[in-house]
């Protein structure tokens, strides 16, 4: 991770309220300290005072794709102030900054910039490596809805030689275990809290990343499977092809037996090799030092430096 340390006179400021007050800071303007420039905020805020330069980082629109309601109303009435009152606003891809565009259309008149997340270096192919019991396929993330997650355990219904290994997203729920007993019983695992040194080793373990998501802003388990030389096999949409580019197995449609025919097809050894080759190529487009760089360079601009 970048060293913030070289930036002069930079503060990160936390709320030290309980969770429940914390929820509705979100939605209140955040008090700092009068000698602060530049105030930048990843989820939305702004400062009380109207005269600090201001910069908001824009993730993704999953609220206005996904949710309806209430939650959808308030999270996007949110979102949309801070945008449109901000001086510069980053979107980590080009595709978060077309749907920016598409939700929020006014946003067209203001500085929007894309600047790429990073990637950890702890993701990296291991020199040694324990060969699992079972080959299995490796899911990680949240699983609700969009994310695919039941088309990847129908895929491996009639794929008895894998089995899976799905990394956080919270307790399987009763529906999902339903699935899951009912199609491949005994062949599924889920680790709740690991290390990066332990999910590298996963990567590093796995026959494939299966990331069937409909919708991300971004999509950085794609980029760790790269680096630790795991194939990957993803839904080409959303941000997905822009930051897997042609380093990824991409499914126009996600099916069961489109994942399934993918997965097969990485038994070739020649292809196999030549997605691991291209992984680790492309994932050295990103690095969290460059996206820090480029950040810095935009702080610089604000307080009257001049843009190289």
């Amino acid at each position: 991770m970048f060293d913030v340390s070289c930036i002069p006179e930079f503060q990160q400021v936390a709320s030290k309220s309980p969770y429940y007050l914390r929820r509705l800071e979100r939605y209140m303007d955040q008090p700092v300290s009068e000698d602060i420039k530049i105030f930048h905020s990843s989820y939305y805020r702004l400062p009380k005072n109207k005269k600090i330069k201001t910069v908001t980082t824009v993730h993704d629109f999953t609220y206005e794709h996904f949710e309806i309601g209430a939650r959808r109303v308030v999270h996007t009435f949110q979102k949309r102030r801070a945008i449109l009152n901000s001086d510069v606003v980053i979107c980590i891809s080009e595709n978060t900054k077309n749907d920016l565009y598409e939700f929020i259309p006014e946003a067209r008149g203001k500085d929007v910039r894309v600047i790429y997340n990073g990637v950890s270096p702890n993701y990296r192919i291991l020199n040694c490596v324990d060969e699992p019991s079972t080959a299995f396929v490796l899911f990680v993330g949240a699983r609700s809805g969009y994310k695919n997650f039941s088309c990847l355990v129908a895929s491996l219904e009639h794929l008895p030689q894998y089995s899976l290994v799905c990394v956080g997203g919270g307790a399987f729920k009763q529906q999902e275990l339903a699935q899951l007993d009912a199609l491949i019983p005994g062949r599924y695992k889920h680790e709740s809290y690991l290390t990066n040194e332990q999910l590298n080793q996963l990567y590093n373990q796995a026959f494939c990343l299966v990331y069937p998501s409909l919708y991300e802003g971004f999509g950085i388990p794609a980029l760790e499977a790269m680096r630790a030389g795991c194939p990957v096999v993803a839904a080409a949409f959303s941000s997905l092809p822009e930051i897997c580019a042609d380093a990824a197995i991409l499914l126009a449609e996600v099916l069961p037996e489109t994942i399934k025919g993918a997965i097969e097809s990485l038994e070739d050894k020649s292809l196999r090799e030549s997605y691991i080759l291209k992984g680790l190529k492309n994932s050295s487009r990103f690095s969290w030092e460059k996206n820090a760089q480029e950040i810095i360079g935009i702080y610089k601009e604000l307080c009257g430096e001049a843009r190289e």
